[in-house]
């Protein structure tokens, strides 16, 4: 999926996408960015809503560009050849709860109470029509996760019952993903002052968190579309990654998008294979649909989106699960 520049002007990924453009590195940023960004099932107009995919948390922190250790840029530089690269770390927490969260003993068929804590570093690479990711995740999945303790701790604070089944949750377990993407920028047409652009992506992750490839797609209208690659989302969702170099003094863009997953296997819904514990039968193809609007300015970049998603697991029930995202990005 990952190639090198050939002849300077041909870029691709996975033999799929061969993209004659200009590839040199867009211009350098000096600055760090800190990214906050927050997912939450209850910003939703399903039937279920604070169910499944409950709550995605994150804190990242990417660094200026070509300011990166020589050892990690040759890594970058041997996948992808000379681009401008920039290195990440972000801590994520992610929780998941079954759709009857007032059942002391949860139902056996729904799915499992899930906590999710990881550290993960990122080396990022860019063309002015290409961005491209490799992804390193190590944490814990399970009660070490701190998902009980966040969830009834919150719903204390605003009055709402606490979750019964949290000591139900799959045990702890170490977690390990590596993931690798790229995102390519295909302008499309002007009309006026407005800017229309298609992010085409494919992205592969492997480990024993979940393993799984994605085909995505993001339509995209606006002005300073050269900025990013699209807003960032929490994994496995589809992101266009925390980076970004705004080009105007005003750059706003609303935008569609859906993917696909093909998942072999998933911890939060199977458990480890070499421990007991709950699980359900995951499905093995995933589809996601989301829209939203991020706008840049005085360094700074917000974006919010609206997430629809297909079943997970055999017997899922409630329709689409639905959930928003938003993510405060600000240059230092």
């Amino acid at each position: 999926m990952l190639t090198k520049t050939f002849a300077t002007c041909l870029c691709g990924g996975a033999s799929l996408l061969w993209l004659s453009s200009a590839c040199a590195a867009p211009p350098a940023d000096p600055s760090s960015i800190w990214t906050l960004q927050d997912e939450n099932a209850s910003v939703s107009v399903a039937k279920l809503t604070d169910r499944y995919y409950v709550n995605g948390l994150s804190l990242g922190w990417t660094s200026p560009t070509d300011q990166v250790p020589e050892s990690i840029a040759a890594v970058g530089n041997a996948l992808w050849g000379d681009g401008q690269q920039r290195i990440g770390f972000s801590l994520s927490q992610q929780m998941y709860t079954p759709a009857s969260t007032q059942l002391a003993i949860p139902d056996p068929r729904d799915r499992p109470y899930a906590g999710l804590l990881l550290g993960n570093l990122s080396l990022l690479s860019d063309t002015d029509s290409s961005r491209s990711v490799l992804m390193l995740s190590i944490g814990l999945a399970g009660p070490g996760a701190g998902a009980k303790d966040l969830q009834n701790g919150f719903h204390s604070l605003i009055g709402q019952p606490t979750i019964k089944g949290w000591n139900s949750q799959i045990p702890n377990t170490p977690a390990v993903e590596v993931l690798s993407g790229r995102t390519w920028r295909l302008h499309i047409a002007e009309f006026g002052a407005l800017e229309t652009d298609v992010l085409p992506s494919l992205t592969a992750a492997v480990g024993d968190v979940r393993d799984y490839a994605q085909v995505g797609v993001t339509f995209r209208i606006g002005q300073g579309l050269n900025s990013d690659f699209g807003v960032s989302r929490l994994r496995p969702g589809l992101s266009g990654e925390d980076a970004y170099l705004q080009t105007r003094s005003f750059v706003w863009y609303v935008f569609g998008g859906v993917d696909g997953q093909a998942v072999v296997y998933d911890l939060l819904l199977q458990g480890s294979p070499f421990r007991s514990g709950p699980r359900v039968d995951p499905v093995w193809d995933v589809g996601e649909a989301q829209a939203g609007f991020a706008i840049l300015t005085y360094g700074m970049r917000f974006s919010f989106t609206y997430a629809a998603q297909t079943q997970e697991f055999q017997g899922q029930h409630g329709g689409l699960h639905q959930f928003g995202s938003a993510a405060l990005s600000v240059k230092f």
